[in-house]
């Protein structure tokens, strides 16, 4: 169905939206030649591990981190195998059933996590097929995450490839509660209620107090897209 233009507001606020999701992709392609460099010979896991810390710790000590999660995770046949390997830092973490409430930045710990057994499959997952088989950055979400959060996210992972091969993604979380403070803003000054939507219309940000998080909404005419990702803001209240 083809889009209609609803005004500067909401045009303004699709390009905020944009350069929110650019800004973390240019962050995911500095950390793909790091990663790369440090990877050039045979690197034992302790020192990659140390390589991708110093990386993406920075980004989440940061005094209010748009992330809550980054890292790199290798493909099994860089790793050896079928064995995992995530190297993959958590952000300070509101009160959640799983962790409780964490001040500093910890790593994942898979060990710890008796639930994390799907993780085993991690091939089949879209955050990590998708870049795999497509060799782009792909955004997955919004979902609830069951592993750490508790809460809905948004995942943004990008390929990390030597001679046409896959060796990981890099990637990175960002909660929707933390997007919302980031676009709500501009939304607001659209004028009209709308929501941001992913290329499902599943909805991660909303003006529209009755169009919630996780809701589902029908395609509509009433939408602009947001350049450079699957997202678009949709009007919720069209005729209205």
């Amino acid at each position: 169905m083809a889009e209609t233009t609803l005004g500067t507001g909401v045009e303004s606020a699709a390009e905020r939206v944009s350069a929110l999701f650019a800004r973390i992709h240019d962050t995911l392609a500095g950390w793909r030649g790091s990663i790369l460099a440090a990877t050039g010979g045979t690197s034992a896991p302790a020192e990659l591990d140390d390589r991708v810390g110093a990386l993406v710790l920075p980004e989440l000590k940061e005094e209010d981190p748009l992330l809550v999660g980054a890292g790199f995770i290798a493909a099994p046949e860089f790793a050896g195998g079928s064995e995992l390997h995530f190297s993959w830092w958590l952000g300070p973490l509101e009160d959640n059933p799983l962790l409780g409430a964490t001040t500093e930045p910890s790593r994942l710990d898979l060990a710890a996590r008796s639930y994390s057994d799907y993780l085993r499959d991690f091939g089949s997952l879209e955050w990590y097929r998708v870049p795999q088989s497509t060799h782009r950055t792909h955004i997955t979400g919004p979902y609830v995450d069951h592993l750490c959060a508790c809460d809905y996210i948004v995942t943004v992972t990008s390929p990390v490839e030597r001679d046409g091969a896959m060796i990981g993604v890099v990637g990175v979380d960002v909660y929707v509660k933390r997007l919302e403070r980031e676009l709500l803003p501009a939304m607001l000054g659209a004028g009209r209620p709308v929501a941001l939507v992913n290329e499902s219309g599943r909805v991660m940000v909303s003006t529209d107090p009755v169009v919630v998080v996780g809701s589902v909404l029908p395609p509509s005419a009433s939408a602009v897209q947001c350049p450079g990702t699957p997202f678009r803001l949709v009007e919720t209240r069209v005729g209205s």
